[in-house]
């Protein structure tokens, strides 16, 4: 009995640890007023344990925060969805509403709340790891009367714990 016990207890920690994730990623902002600054960004992500999971769906709430070479600052919290495809690649999407803060004035997106989707497509590259492109959004969703938005394209790198 105290053998069996020790088993369940460790498939579910490796479960339960294999589920989380940090990502680093490497990209570059393009703000779609003509005259802010394009930036280049380093972005950290923590992603939890799944709360639901199907055969091909996880669903995750996790947290970002992005910083660029203008000092502009983006900390996010909200829900990431990933499907699994063949071959060790997969799909994800994310909707991560937050705070921004511009590093200069001419990168003001309209007000501080901003919303975050984000697209992206990626493969698994070990037991613990992935990459991924992915292309991003921030914008206001118009609750401010300025609302230029903010694209981003970045590479990312995925470990599993």
């Amino acid at each position: 009995m105290k053998n069996f016990c020790m088993v369940c207890a460790t498939l579910l920690f490796t479960s339960q640890a294999s589920a989380q994730e940090v990502v680093v990623g490497l990209g570059f902002s393009d703000f779609s007023d003509g005259s802010a600054l394009d930036a280049a960004t380093l972005q950290l992500e923590y992603t939890a344990t799944p709360f639901k999971s199907t055969e091909r769906w996880d669903h995750h709430f996790g947290g970002i925060l992005t910083v660029d070479n203008e000092s502009d600052v983006f900390v996010g919290f909200g829900v990431l969805s990933r499907y699994s495809l063949q071959n060790d690649w997969f799909l994800e999407g994310s909707f991560r509403p937050g705070l921004f803060f511009e590093g200069v004035s001419l990168n003001d997106l309209g007000q501080t709340l901003e919303f975050r989707s984000a697209l992206a497509v990626g493969r698994y590259v070990g037991e613990s790891s992935a990459v991924s492109l992915e292309l991003s959004h921030k914008s206001n969703g118009g609750l401010s009367s300025t609302n230029p938005g903010v694209n981003k394209l970045s590479l990312r790198y995925h470990h599993s714990f």
